[in-house]
């Protein structure tokens, strides 16, 4: 008992910083307190608190992931992953845009995420995953899924602070949120980049398939769906640039390709490990 409290603890201490963050940020950001409506700029104790929630999430995935020797993984896994990405980037990103507004939702999702390792603590062993094609096609999906997953974030606030603003409605939610012209330019730098990523993810997965699994790609319904959400954001990025889409349009394919990309796996593992009880 004593090494598996040992083996979660980062876990829990980063589920909890990421708690309490989540709440802070919500009291100081999005409380209608009777505070004057004024953007508050995150204070660099609150940069500090999410690096170290940070790192604790880090170390305990590193540990869960690798600690065993080879390479074990999850939906459970998986999720926190991808929110782990998701609040790095988000943390980043702050250094140079005003994101302390996104946070209050954020946060708390990454805290739920990094509980669910110790939640749901099926794994499962994956070959071959010292193979160089392997770790390519890994690392290049999971930072596809994560900083799609910031875009789908992205997406609902924007259609979020679009209605508001539609209303003239101004309180301390969108005074604490980047301008709206900001948060779409972070939005589609951020859809380029992990459209490149995916691509590359699929690429390596069509010609290392055989390589790694000792046969063709099956076109199964994880890789369907894969292939389903690069044409939707393909789709979205062409439109951007010949017709100019913009607004709901875009927040609409976003959330679509988003939401496809997420049956590609996740779905599929959560029914696996889950529902069906496999491995």
């Amino acid at each position: 008992m004593p090494d598996i409290l040992l083996h979660l603890l980062p876990l829990i201490v980063s589920c909890l910083l990421y708690a309490a963050l989540g709440f802070h940020f919500w009291r100081t950001r999005w409380s209608e307190n009777g505070h004057p409506v004024a953007p508050l700029p995150m204070q660099p104790w609150e940069r500090l608190a999410i690096f170290a929630a940070l790192t604790c999430q880090g170390i305990g995935l590193y540990d869960g992931l690798f600690g065993a020797g080879g390479m074990r993984f999850s939906f459970s896994f998986a999720l926190s992953l991808m929110l782990w990405l998701a609040v790095l980037i988000y943390w980043l990103e702050s250094f140079r845009s005003r994101m302390d507004g996104l946070q209050p939702m954020v946060l708390p999702l990454a805290a739920v995420c990094a509980a669910l390792p110790a939640l749901f603590p099926q794994v499962h062993v994956i070959a071959h995953a010292d193979a160089w094609g392997f770790k390519l096609h890994f690392l290049a999906a999971m930072l596809a899924y994560s900083l799609f997953t910031l875009s789908a974030l992205h997406a609902v606030f924007m259609g979020f602070v679009e209605r508001k603003l539609h209303h003239r409605v101004i309180n301390k939610h969108l005074a604490s949120l980047p301008p709206i012209l900001a948060m779409e330019a972070v939005l589609f730098r951020m859809i380029v980049v992990a459209f490149l990523l995916l691509t590359v993810a699929l690429g390596s997965g069509v010609m290392f398939s055989e390589e790694l699994f000792g046969k063709a790609l099956v076109l199964d319904h994880k890789t369907l769906f894969a292939f389903v959400s690069w044409g939707i954001f393909a789709a979205l990025l062409v439109g951007r640039q010949a017709y100019g889409w913009r607004g709901r349009i875009a927040l609409r394919w976003t959330l679509a390709g988003f939401m496809v990309l997420l049956l590609a796996y996740i779905g599929s593992r959560f029914v696996s490990e889950v529902l069906l009880g496999r491995i």
